[in-house]
């Protein structure tokens, strides 16, 4: 699918963003050396990708920039059709991801009504229950010396099995709807069966609330159902959208979150050992980590409403912008020269977006700080002698638009 308007933009070179995520590294250098705008295609499609952090900070607070696909000119030319690819993940239903505004807040507030700090606190002990649990398995696995895939075994399943804790989803639906949204999010999944899939899901959603709606529990889902501030409650539509939103964010970004903090410090064993000793925190590791190697390397999408400056590049009105939080953690102006490389103790201060920012900031940021900042002293403190089975080149990304995951990381236990 070609644009009408790319020839316009002749002269301005596109950089190809990768669903097979092929070479990472050096897409995301394109994208850094482009300026703080760069031009980009996404399976056809033209956009735009912001990649510094001042100019991104600023675009994610700018009233111009909306989530409605209705003020996406591609869209309403019909260029773009419910054919793209990548269309689940822009027309995904009602939801505070899909909103701007007053719409926006009133349904991220009665998220917020749910998602209470105290709710999080209260999950601390099932996720010390789901780790130890998990590490039983890892153990058993890999005993006599056998590599075991540290994602399958512990990455994955944990984050799911808190969202779906939280939820009140039954553990034996868990493994099918992890499974579906591992095919949703793969870029190796044909469309018509990823557009089939999610017809799936909503079903499976409507079915879940009207169930809770009938009898409501102490979950997060009833929570969502009942949340009120005075203003019109949440209906059945929008419950779904926040509640399937919720669901992906709270559980794919903890998988990459916890998998790249291993990697990372698995290959910098002097960082590893600081942290081991008590010498830098173990937050600090997560933050570098989410700096260095976001959950997601680039977020869909947002629509200009007019014509808006960045860095002497006009983004006109109607097109696209996506967010590079890849290139954005490597911005130098706000990360120092060293911003490629992976430092625990770097002199500037880890103050990264990856996680967004303003109206839209992830709603689950806060429980994937908290399992990882669970998971990854567990795991290190059961396993000292973690390492990887396979040398650090052979690990290859997951062929997944946007996600920043492993396909898998094989592991030796140690003694």
């Amino acid at each position: 699918m070609k644009c009408p308007h790319a020839a316009q933009e002749s002269a301005v070179e596109t950089i190809v963003i990768d669903p097979l995520v092929r070479d990472l590294a050096g897409e995301t250098a394109r994208l850094v050396a482009a300026g703080p705008l760069a031009r980009v295609d996404l399976l056809g499609v033209p956009a735009w990708a912001v990649t510094r952090h001042a100019e991104a900070r600023a675009l994610l607070t700018d009233a111009r920039l909306v989530k409605d696909m209705n003020a996406w000119r591609l869209w309403t030319q019909g260029v773009v059709t419910h054919d793209w690819p990548l269309i689940g993940m822009i027309d995904a239903g009602v939801s505070m991801f899909t909103t701007d505004g007053a719409e926006h807040r009133r349904l991220r507030t009665k998220t917020a009504q749910a998602l209470t700090p105290k709710r999080l606190e209260g999950v601390r002990g099932d996720i010390e229950r789901f780790v130890a649990e998990l590490l039983d398995f890892m153990a058993a696995d890999g005993a006599d010396g056998r590599v075991v895939d540290l994602k399958k075994l512990f990455a994955q399943p944990l984050p799911m099995r808190v969202i779906s804790h939280l939820m009140g989803v039954d553990r034996s639906e868990q493994p099918w709807l992890a499974e579906s949204y591992k095919k949703f999010f793969s870029s190796l999944t044909p469309h018509q069966e990823r557009m089939a899939l999610l017809a799936e899901l909503d079903v499976w959603y409507h079915g879940m609330v009207r169930a809770r709606k009938a009898d409501p529990g102490d979950d997060l889902l009833s929570a969502l159902i009942l949340a009120e501030d005075g203003g019109r409650p949440m209906d059945e539509d929008e419950v779904v959208g926040n509640t399937k939103a919720l669901v992906a964010a709270g559980h794919e970004t903890t998988v990459g979150l916890i998998l790249h903090t291993v990697r990372a410090l698995l290959t910098h064993p002097d960082q590893l050992r600081l942290v081991l000793d008590g010498k830098v925190p173990w937050e600090t590791a997560i933050e570098e980590s989410l700096r260095h190697e976001p959950p997601a390397t680039h977020i869909l999408m947002r629509f200009a409403t007019e014509d808006i400056e960045v860095g002497g590049t006009v983004i006109p009105k109607g097109d696209g912008l996506i967010v590079s939080y890849r290139a954005i953690g490597r911005d130098t102006a706000q990360h120092g020269e060293r911003s490629e490389e992976f430092d625990i103790t770097r002199p500037t201060p880890i103050r990264h977006m990856s996680f967004g920012h303003g109206p839209h900031i992830c709603p689950g940021a806060a429980l994937s700080r908290l399992e990882a900042s669970i998971a990854l002293p567990a795991l290190f403190e059961r396993f000292p002698g973690l390492r990887a089975a396979v040398p650090d080149e052979e690990i290859r990304l997951l062929p997944a638009f946007g996600q920043n995951d492993l396909e898998a990381f094989p592991v030796l236990l140690g003694e």
